[in-house]
């Protein structure tokens, strides 16, 4: 196959971003957006979305109020949405919780929610994107997973399981799903600046610690993502798939 010039473009393509109002989201579906693929940004979070429109203000970005457990509104969404483009490229499974609480005491409400949201959520919509992606021959799905799909993380049990798990569910769907063109790939996460990390990043004594053991010495920004996120969704990754792409600046390859 000749050489594409323009490997990392995505003109043409259609991208969903899920929890993409704010923070990782919203920076993962603008990067798409520059490259030129129409994203629809999905969020629960109505007020966020608002801002976000805002902010971004461009015709090829769609803001929707859409919960990711609600997966009958998101199929209907999905066949709408390739109906009218003919075309489903991208799913980028962002929207994750966590809910932090010592392992001996962690309820079953956080336990069940944060596993329903962070594991269950991601493989029902791939399930439902699944047969538009198979009827173009091509798709890339990109799970966020995170540095504590590697290793333990204190007091979070249902996170680190659920991104664990989550890890695992991409390989298996990379190699259910190869043989129609669609590339399932993890964008793993490490210590990131976003209002979920608000508290820890907060704390002084907390974020100087967890500095140091980055070998780049900072914590991640959202602009940071841009460029993986880029070539997951892009022709740049065309022979990659069922693969666990680490953005941590250097941190679990730091060692002790």
């Amino acid at each position: 196959m000749q050489e594409d010039k323009n490997v990392f473009s995505l003109n043409k393509k259609v991208a969903i971003v899920t929890g993409g109002a704010k923070g990782n989201g919203l920076a993962i579906g603008a990067a798409l957006l520059n490259y030129g693929a129409k994203v629809y940004f999905f969020d629960l979070i109505e007020s966020e979305l608002k801002k976000a429109e805002k902010k971004i203000q461009s015709s090829k970005a769609c803001f929707e109020n859409l919960n990711v457990t609600d997966y009958e509104r998101f199929a209907t969404r999905c066949d709408e949405i390739f109906l009218n483009e003919k075309r489903l490229d991208v799913l980028v499974n962002n929207a994750g919780v966590t809910y932090g609480e010592a392992s001996e005491k962690y309820s079953q409400e956080r336990w069940d929610k944060t596993h329903k949201i962070n594991l269950e959520a991601p493989f029902k919509l791939a399930q439902i994107v699944f047969p538009h992606m198979k009827a173009t021959g091509t798709g890339s799905i990109i799970n966020i997973t995170s540095i504590a799909s590697e290793f333990g993380m204190s007091q979070n049990p249902a996170y680190v399981s659920s991104k664990g798990a989550l890890k695992q569910l991409t390989k298996a769907l990379a190699k259910d799903w190869a043989t129609y063109g669609i590339r399932v790939n993890n964008l793993g996460l490490g210590y990131f600046q976003t209002s979920m990390t608000k508290e820890s990043f907060a704390d002084e004594s907390m974020r100087k610690e967890r500095s140091k053991r980055i070998m780049l010495g900072r914590w991640g920004e959202p602009v940071d993502l841009v460029g993986p996120a880029v070539f997951l969704a892009s022709d740049a990754s065309r022979y990659m798939t069922g693969q666990d792409l680490y953005i941590d600046g250097g941190l679990l390859a730091n060692g002790i």
